[in-house]
């Protein structure tokens, strides 16, 4: 006996916009939405709002134009703003200096797999004095925790009772 099989769904693609009844099921075929890729903001383009954060990120950053996440982000400015009202206050000197929060920063990117994010944070780190020494160190212990987590996840290692507080 042939095992059960489903609807052979490739029969219904030249059949678009039809509803054809199987059993109580009505099988209606779409075809798939693309939505476009957003372009970004460019300062002269960009309204008021958009402006004003372009500007306090560019005297902030003494830097003569927002990069390209700031430009992409500006297609929606209230999470632009948010962002960077968020940024500022995070990344600013507190307890943790400039250097290690950019290179937690690029640790954490990494493991996202976020080449954008690894990228600016890393030239950020580079300012704020990270060698070619440290970032490999920080790789090493990047892949080492990562290696080890998902070891600890495998297995289900419970949690010692000498780090629990």
């Amino acid at each position: 006996m042939a095992p059960a099989r489903g609807p052979d769904v490739s029969r219904f693609a030249s059949l678009r916009g039809r509803r054809y009844a199987r059993g109580l099921t009505a099988i209606r075929y779409e075809s798939p939405q693309i939505m476009s890729k957003p372009k970004p903001i460019e300062y002269a383009d960009a309204p008021p709002e958009v402006r004003a954060v372009f500007d306090d990120i560019k005297s902030s950053r003494n830097v003569p134009d927002v990069n390209n996440f700031w430009k992409y982000l500006a297609n929606d400015p209230k999470t632009l703003k948010r962002t960077w009202e968020s940024v500022k206050e995070i990344m600013a000197p507190g307890a943790l200096d400039p250097l290690v929060k950019e290179m937690i920063y690029v640790a954490v990117s990494v493991t996202n797999s976020c080449g954008y994010c690894i990228a600016s944070h890393s030239a950020a780190a580079e300012k704020a004095g990270m060698t070619p020494a440290m970032f490999g160190e920080l790789m090493a212990v990047v892949g080492m925790a990562n290696e080890t987590n998902r070891l600890v996840n495998g297995y289900r290692v419970p949690i010692d009772a000498a780090f629990e507080k």
